[in-house]
Parts: structure tokens; sequence; C-alpha cells
């Protein structure tokens, strides 16, 4: 059995095991998705951020 949740009347997450919710709407994973360390994809990733100036080496450096 995994964590599931699903959210209350106020927006907030009610952590559960069932998989569906007192409502009756199915419940939501409360685990991240998987991450694979053979990323087939992560070159594109990067050259995207690179293109928009979102890397960590582009950014000006914090003050101390």
């Amino acid at each position: 059995m995994f964590l599931q949740y699903y959210l209350d009347d106020n927006g907030k997450r009610v952590y559960t095991m069932k998989k569906v919710a007192p409502d009756g709407s199915p419940t939501q994973s409360a685990h991240p998705a998987r991450f694979s360390p053979d990323d087939k994809f992560s070159k594109q990733r990067i050259a995207c951020k690179r293109r928009f100036g979102l890397l960590l080496t582009q950014q000006p450096k914090p003050a101390m």
C-alpha cells in the first residue's frame, strides 16, 4: 500500500492509505515521480536553460 492524499474543503492535503476519498473521488499518490539516472532528455533541458539564462553558472554571485 502506498500513501495517498485528497484535498479537504479548505484545500489542504489529507493523507490516507485508501484509494478513494470519502466523497467518492479517487485519491492521488503522495510520492514524487521516479528519477531515472539515465535521463534521455537532460541535454535538451540544459540547452533550454542555457538559452534563457537560467543555469546557476549564469546567475550573479550572491552577496555574502
